[in-house]
């Protein structure tokens, strides 16, 4: 199941949105005001974000920049400014959609799923993910390696979708940073090496797939 953060601050909108969200298996948030907006983006992994742009306390731009310099998530805004102007500032701060009102509810489903299955890179059936031993589920973000629990404190969960949604991919410690701590984390680059650590030990067996690349970093590689 995927989760949807929904930012709009019509009532009955939000409302529309969430129900029809969850008839199609969406996991949904909705928040009114931009602020409600950046703290549950801050506290919850998304694997999409809707934003309304004329929203109270931050608008919608504001709250794409925030999440932009923070998390690597798809954001669409769904906004009556249908202007060309307005569609390009959109694109400019960040979205990967600008979807005008009044809009179709086929089209919005067709785009979000697009966007989640650019984003991961990953099959998920049934609501979860599996790769090699590993089965994650989402929604929950519970993990399991083969077939048995596996405790992940937040920042190794985080961590662990980092590495699958870039699979194959040397990863600076960084690059680790700026995603899963943020580009306002103010520690040292060292703290990745004791998370990565951390998240080898909690996988256990499967902890082999996360090799470290001299002088580079980190990178995830598949079962032969």
């Amino acid at each position: 199941m995927y989760r949807i953060l929904i930012a709009e601050d019509d009532d009955t909108l939000r409302n529309i949105l969430t129900m029809f969200f969850s008839k199609n298996g969406f996991e949904t948030d909705a928040v009114s005001n931009g602020i409600d907006a950046c703290s549950y983006a801050d506290k919850n992994r998304y694997d999409i974000v809707i934003l309304d742009i004329m929203m109270p306390g931050k608008d919608g731009r504001e709250v794409c920049k925030f999440i932009r310099g923070k998390y690597d998530v798809p954001v669409i805004f769904l906004t009556a400014l249908g202007g060309e102007e307005d569609i390009v500032k959109g694109y400019e701060v960040g979205a990967d959609e600008y979807i005008s009102k009044p809009f179709s509810s086929k089209v919005l489903l067709a785009k979000v799923n697009a966007l989640i299955s650019r984003y991961h890179g990953l099959l998920v059936k049934d609501g979860k993910i599996t790769v090699d031993e590993i089965t994650i589920e989402p929604a929950r973000r519970y993990v399991t390696v083969e077939g048995k629990a596996c405790d992940l404190a937040p920042k190794e969960y985080e961590l662990l979708m980092y590495f699958l949604d870039n699979q194959g991919m040397v990863l600076t410690r960084n690059q680790i940073l700026d995603k899963v701590w943020g580009m306002d984390y103010e520690g040292y680059d060292r703290t990745v090496d004791t998370h990565i650590k951390m998240l080898r030990k909690a996988l256990g067996k499967a902890g082999y797939h996360v090799e470290t690349v001299i002088k580079s970093g980190y990178v995830w590689k598949n079962r032969s």
